[in-house]
């Protein structure tokens, strides 16, 4: 895989001026997960589920180069997303030299797999950032069943709910506090919907009939701020007021207001405050497919 600066890639995306950094932070984040995967090959065919406005997408199509293809599909609607929509965003990238590497597809990942594959479509089947969208733990292991027959390796990388310095803890308290309230609603657009730890992926990959080839934790960057984004969305008023309209039972309510004070809490040690807030750890995890079991 070639390599190029961040801030180059960063270009290729639709960033407001004062969000540049912040772009190519992602994009570096993007790149360092992708390096402990093992990388992707020149001429690769990739499959890229939960693609969003196409962080990933770019770095992906960057590394295939010319001769390789993304499939990068994700179920959000045109118009989600801001201060850009989804539309708006994958459209920009499409006009720029990496687009006729790059097939968007607007649709829920289970309804793109199909059931059963008789031969690998793709050289290898990406998931970044992308499992905490699913709906529930099920639908996580029926992807990757799919993902199975379809690709020769799949990759996985997301958050690992541990922190490797204090500054990353209000991190995970957030994240397990938005999903104590997520959870607890019928319908839901939060970016953490169903959390599921390292060890839940090992296991639902495993059932799923995918074996841990390799695994590896990258530590963010101070520059990468969804640490400070779930930080401020949790301890916010109006998710305060969520609590009061979403939850009902108050032992439930009183488990959620625990998780938003101590997350609160957390921060209380930190120089800075909620400036200081860093991202939790990523785990990452490079698969392949167990071999199926033939009769005679």
């Amino acid at each position: 895989m070639s390599t190029i600066a961040p801030e180059e890639l960063a270009k290729f995306m639709l960033t407001p001026e004062n969000g540049f950094q912040s772009q190519a932070a992602q994009i570096s984040h993007r790149q360092e997960i992708i390096s402990t995967w093992g990388g992707i090959r020149i001429g690769e065919n990739v499959l890229e589920l939960g693609c969003g406005q196409g962080d990933c997408t770019i770095v992906l199509a960057h590394a295939v180069g010319e001769n390789g293809t993304v499939d990068a599909v994700d179920p959000a609607p045109p118009g989600y997303g801001s201060p850009y929509t989804v539309h708006e965003a994958q459209q920009h990238i499409s006009s720029t030299a990496l687009g006729p590497r790059i097939s968007w597809v607007a649709s829920d990942p289970l309804n793109f797999l199909p059931e059963d594959s008789t031969e690998p479509k793709y050289d290898v089947g990406v998931l970044a950032h992308s499992l905490w969208y699913f709906s529930s733990p099920l639908t996580i292991r029926t992807t990757l069943q799919r993902l199975r027959s379809l690709c020769k390796r799949v990759y996985i990388a997301e958050w690992a709910l541990s922190a490797s310095s204090a500054p990353a803890y209000p991190h995970v308290l957030a994240a397990l506090t938005q999903a104590s309230l997520e959870c607890r609603k019928l319908e839901t657009v939060s970016n953490v919907r169903t959390v599921v730890s390292s060890a839940a992926i090992r296991k639902l990959a495993e059932d799923a009939g995918l074996k841990i080839v390799s695994e590896g934790v990258v530590v963010p960057k101070a520059g990468l701020k969804d640490g400070f984004w779930e930080v401020c969305a949790v301890t916010s008023q109006r998710f305060l007021q969520q609590i009061e309209d979403k939850v009902k039972d108050e032992r439930e309510k009183a488990v959620v207001i625990a998780l938003r004070d101590a997350t609160l809490r957390s921060l209380e040690g930190l120089e800075g405050g909620r400036k200081a807030v860093l991202s939790m750890d990523v785990w990452c995890g490079s698969l392949s497919v167990q071999e199926r079991s033939t009769h005679p």
